[in-house]
């Protein structure tokens, strides 16, 4: 729990009480390789914290899935709009490897903002980290190359290389596994 209680704590700048009273109202799960925490159409009924493994997100279109991501340690993971409206998610969410994780379940989150009085003010800074990773995605995809892409989660998650299929990570960068592999190579060497 002291991951999860850091991260509140940098994360949302609080004191280390107060990052343990949010923290009470998680609870710890393991996801075996293979295991969802979620599936489209169902609705996401919990909030993650991944401690340790890697998550993919990632939907079905027609006969081939498409990665939107991979949650890394010391990030949360949610299908956001079936979280907070209740409705159909959008979302496969299905570990990679065995999977340490930190659960709060919506009945849970609702308790938490009334028990915590500068809830609101987290929540608020949770989403905007959202919508800036929203921004930056669509960026990413609207004016950078496909290289630059690559380079660029080459640079920020390289263990994600060696861990991660190469046809999820070619998905998730919106480019072909064969252009993937070429650009792994080159890099290489």
């Amino acid at each position: 729990m002291q991951q999860l209680n850091d991260y509140i704590r940098t994360s949302f700048k609080t004191e280390v009480t107060e990052a343990e009273n949010i923290s009470q109202f998680f609870r710890p799960e393991l996801l075996r390789k293979g295991d969802f925490l979620m599936r489209t159409g169902r609705v996401c009924d919990c909030m993650a914290f991944v401690a340790t493994g890697l998550i993919r997100i990632f939907l079905e279109a027609g006969d081939k899935e498409v990665t939107q991501w991979i949650v890394t340690p010391n990030y949360f993971t949610t299908d956001l709009s079936s979280f907070m409206l209740s409705k159909p998610g959008r979302w496969n969410m299905q570990a990679l490897e065995d999977c340490e994780i930190w659960v709060i379940r919506q009945e849970e989150y609702r308790r938490m903002a009334k028990a915590v009085p500068r809830w609101v003010e987290f929540e608020r800074l949770l989403l905007i980290n959202c919508f800036i990773y929203l921004e930056e995605r669509i960026f990413s995809h609207l004016y950078m190359s496909a290289e630059e892409r690559f380079q660029q989660l080459f640079v920020q998650n390289p263990e994600l290389f060696n861990r991660v299929p190469l046809q999820y990570l070619a998905s998730m960068l919106g480019m072909t596994p064969e252009t993937l592999s070429r650009m792994r190579k080159k890099q290489l060497t």
